[in-house]
């Protein structure tokens, strides 16, 4: 963290209620793992425990430091995506895994469910999908800590697959001020033509780029705006913005 972002880094002593959740990525292409690790590291409730070319070392890992999410890629060398997932149940490591690759035909879509993976993404997939899939797994969490009875609603709620948030019918997260928010929905109005990184937002609106990357990744799951990736920058992705058009 530079110097900027210590000066505006918003709310500390609500990121310090945030139950800090340890997920690895399991994904032997280094670029998806590079995205895979940038969305991750944009949630405060999110701490990235390690990343693996493969099931098997995933899982020598597991053996010693326990996670509570796995981001796993179907296809990869020495163990796959599928057999690492049996292994962990086998070997009652306990965990919740999401996964993310190019195969989607039913045999392996009817296998990967018999395992209890909580959600499937195909690639190309977008910032929205992917964050669908990890807010999917917050709430199952968040829902299942606690020692109240559920309702019938409650687990209707958990089990349905679009789990996205309205910003008509949800308050802000704790954390997040409406002025700064409507400052920043502002500014992606004025530039609504073009794609923007959460670097160039920050340095127009005089925010870190931690607290734009927090308003816009709202922004995201409310569905206001759009992203996309960026591999023309000459090393790791950027991923960019852009006010939804109606």
């Amino acid at each position: 963290m530079d110097c900027m972002d210590l000066v505006n880094y918003e709310a500390p002593d609500a990121l310090l209620e945030v139950i800090m959740y340890q997920v690895i990525i399991v994904e032997d292409d280094p670029m998806v793992s590079s995205i895979n690790r940038q969305y991750l590291q944009a949630n405060p409730a999110l701490q990235i425990a390690g990343a693996f070319r493969n099931g098997q070392d995933a899982l020598k890992h597991l053996k010693k430091h326990p996670a509570d999410l796995a981001i796993v890629d179907y296809y990869m060398p020495v163990m796959d995506g599928l057999t690492f997932i049996r292994s962990c149940h086998e070997q009652q490591i306990h965990l919740d895994f999401i996964m993310i690759t190019a195969a989607n035909n039913a045999r392996e879509l009817s296998e990967v469910m018999r395992q209890g993976v909580i959600d499937y993404l195909v690639k190309p997939f977008t910032y929205e999908r992917f964050w669908q899939a990890v807010d999917k797994f917050l709430k199952i969490r968040k829902a299942l800590e606690n020692d109240g009875k559920l309702s019938q609603e409650d687990i209707d709620r958990l089990f349905r697959a679009d789990l996205r948030r309205n910003p008509a019918q949800n308050p802000l997260e704790k954390g997040l001020q409406p002025k700064t928010l409507e400052m920043i929905r502002e500014f992606l109005a004025g530039h609504s033509e073009e794609f923007l990184s959460s670097e160039e937002i920050a340095r127009q609106v005089h925010l870190s780029r931690i607290t734009v990357r927090r308003y816009v990744n709202y922004m995201l799951e409310t569905q206001e705006i759009i992203s996309q990736i960026d591999y023309t920058t000459g090393g790791r992705p950027s991923i960019r913005y852009r006010k939804k058009k109606v």
